[in-house]
Parts: C-alpha cells; structure tokens; sequence
C-alpha cells in the first residue's frame, strides 16, 4: 500500500475508510498517522505515552487486541510504530514553530470507527467507488475518519508556513465512541501547558461550507455493562427452583425507562442492547444489558446514573439474583469560550470556502473531547470544538453514512487560519 504521506486528503482519507477499525484497535490509523508526522519532524508520543492507561474504559479483551494489532500488520501498517505503541493506541504529536514563543495550541481528533456493517446499496457512494469498509461489523459512520485526514492536512498545511509561532499538539484520540477515550488522554502532562485547545466534528446535519465556531454545552454521558446471574432450571417441571435473570433484566428495563425527567434540565436513558442465550424451556441463569444515560450537566447526568444503580439493584434483589455493573465509557459537558469563539468565527469569515459561518450552537449529543477542553479550561486556557459543515446524506451512526470530501479542505483552511490568528509569530 502507498505511505500516507503520497495521498491527497480525499485519497487518505478512502483508504482509512476501506480499513476501520473500533475504539481501542486503531493500531492501522495510528501507524500510518506516526509514520506520516514523524516524516514530517514531529515528536511522537505513541500508546502508553499518550494517554493515562490506567483511566481507560471499555478495552477489548487482550485476545481481541492482539488480533486486531495482527490484522493491521497484515493490512500494511508500518511494522516500527506497531512496535512503539504496543497494545494501546493513540496518538500526540508536537512541532515548535518560529521561536516557540507563542502559545501552546492542542487540536484533537478522532479515529475510530462503529462496530456495525455498512452498506452496500448502489445507491452508497463508498459502495459504488470502491472504497466501502473491508471489515465485516466496523465502519466509519461518523466521520472519524475524515477528522483524522484533516488532521493529516493540518500538519500538511503548516508544514511551509513561517508566521506562526508557538508549539502544536495534535491529538489523535482513539475510542470517541462509548466515550472511552477522552478521559485519559486529558489524563497526562502533554495536555498540561496547552493555551488553546480545538477539537471538531464533520457533518451534523449541515451543508458544506457551513462552520459552527462554538458547539458547546454537549450532553453528559454514562454507559453501564450490566449482568444479573440467576440459577437455572426447568421451566415446566420445577420453574420454582430457579432464579430468573432475564426476568430481573425486563423489570429492570421497565423501570429504567420510568426515571423521573429532571426540572432543572434534560435527560436521556436508553437499553441498547438484551442477551440472554438460553433454551425456551430453561429459566434464564444470566442476562446481559447494555444502558446509558444522559444528562444536560455533570449534576443531572449523575443523578441518572445513581437511579439506575439504584433500579438495577432493586431488580436483582427482587428476583433473587446476582448482578454486576460496570461503567464502559463517559463524557462531561463544557462551555466553549468567546475568546476562541471569536477567533475561529473571524478565521472562518476569512476563508474562501466557507459559505456560512455561525457563532454559537448546542451539539445535542455527547462528545469526550469534552474532557480535555475542561483539562484545559481548569488551568486558565481556552477551548472550543468546531463545527464542519459535510452535506452528509444520511445521519450519523447509520449503515449509509458518508461526507462530502470538500469538507475535508474546508476543515483544514478554517483551523488554519485559526491558528495563523492565535500564533502569529508578527
């Protein structure tokens, strides 16, 4: 396969398309991504030097890390930075330009994809063009794999540029999805001296062309693993002697979905997911539940978390099981600052290739990148996370999504220019 480095965006960004990988196995991306900027004189921060280990959720069982590391290796990644990043993924890239007097700007994107199997309608463009997902149950359907191209076209952009000054962290984060891997990677010391921290998001809804300066106030979130481990037994004979998981699961459910809303702001619960593989005529010894929460702020979405702590126990002791809970991800929400507000929107309006740009918007779902913009914010720096307008034509998490490439120069140009204004070494 070509280095990355002999791509154009819209090239990268179809063959990170064709080969996705889910949080926690982004060993493919990262690879090619180090291979790139360390070409491009970059210092790299690589696995367990990027992220806080001990802060991660939702990691696959070692069997399936091993398996997906083995899969990139046969699939071209190259073989040196596997070896740098061992069984973690993730990435942190710095460069000093000018003098380094300027600030310290961080821009982070993500890189994995959904565990679900994308389309093949002929209807789908990657489908019709040949660059549709080679990995049965992964797919790119929300755009995390342009979010890495451009931040591929970042460095790219800058790389000739002498009239900025100052140090840029790029953040290449593994596990948005489940919000597994914001948290620790806001959990070193590269995040530490950032002034300024962007991060971004294509689509949404809008056209191409259109720029949300501010996304903010994103909702707070927790997912929760659920097991009830009951005791089974005939369901004709003796159903007495058994102990139904599958029935603590249902009452639980029905429960969970009966949370009181919250007067001082808006939540969400949702069960997405009830196994319990068992025989018709066996009462059921273990059902599984896949829950999570949200709320409009830390506060609420804590209060839904501890009720369905609360539901789930009461559910168990009900019907005389066991059970066992676990958190698989979580983000917080944060309010992005005018000051950077203001320069990405002045950037913005400075671009050619931007048709529309508005200030401020609520993003209405959950997003970790949240966690290292409060990282930053706690130590007197600003952040922002930016809107890129891709004129997707079906929503995000579907089996057809895709994004007008255009949006992928359009991203570039904007944090470009955002970044000419907040580095201007003159």
């Amino acid at each position: 396969m070509p280095k990355a480095m002999e791509l154009s965006l819209p090239e990268l960004r179809r063959e990170l398309h064709k080969y996705p990988e889910a949080g926690w196995k982004e060993f493919r991306t990262t690879a090619l991504v180090a291979e790139e900027l360390d070409n491009r004189g970059y210092t790299l921060h690589l696995g367990t030097d990027a992220l806080n280990t001990d802060e991660r959720l939702g990691v696959p069982s070692d069997d399936e890390i091993q398996r997906a590391r083995d899969r990139a290796l046969d699939e071209g990644a190259p073989e040196k930075y596997l070896a740098e990043m061992g069984d973690t993924t993730g990435l942190v890239a710095e460069k000093t330009f000018g003098d380094g007097s300027g600030p310290v700007v961080g821009v982070r994107v993500d890189m994995d994809a959904l565990e679900m199997t994308e389309a093949s309608d002929p209807e789908h463009r990657p489908a019709v063009e040949g660059f549709a997902s080679h990995h049965p149950n992964e797919m790119h359907a929300c755009g995390h794999d342009g979010h890495t191209t451009i931040g591929i076209g970042i460095a790219r952009a800058l790389e000739a540029v002498n009239t900025v000054s100052g140090k840029l962290h790029l953040f290449f984060q593994p596990a948005e999805e489940g919000g597994r891997g914001g948290y620790p990677m806001s959990k070193t010391e590269l995040i530490s001296d950032v002034d300024y921290m962007l991060a971004l998001h294509l689509g949404l809804g809008n056209e191409t062309g259109k720029i949300i300066a501010g996304y903010d106030r994103p909702l707070s979130n927790s997912k929760v693993d659920v097991t009830f481990s009951g005791k089974p037994a005939h369901a004709g004979k003796a159903p007495n002697e058994g102990q139904n998981a599958l029935h603590a699961a249902t009452t639980a459910i029905q429960n969970l979905y009966g949370i009181p809303r919250h007067e001082n702001g808006i939540t969400r619960v949702n069960v997405g997911q009830v196994h319990s593989p068992n025989a018709q005529n066996v009462i059921s010894d273990c059902a599984e539940m896949r829950v999570e929460v949200r709320g409009e702020t830390a506060a609420i979405n804590e209060y839904m978390s501890d009720s369905v702590h609360r539901i789930i126990r009461h559910a168990a002791g009900m019907h005389n099981v066991e059970y066992d809970l676990s958190l698989y991800g979580k983000t917080t929400s944060f309010t992005a600052d005018d000051e950077i507000v203001s320069e990405v929107a002045t950037a913005a309006r400075s671009c050619d290739s931007v048709t529309t740009v508005v200030d401020r918007d609520q993003i209405g779902a959950s997003e970790d990148a949240s966690y290292l913009i409060k990282r930053v914010q706690a130590t007197g720096g600003k952040g922002t996370y930016i809107g890129i307008g891709a004129s997707n034509p079906s929503g995000h998490h579907t089996s057809t999504f895709d994004f007008d490439e255009e949006a992928l120069d359009v991203g570039v140009e904007v944090v470009v220019q955002t970044l000419h204004r907040i580095m201007n070494a003159e």
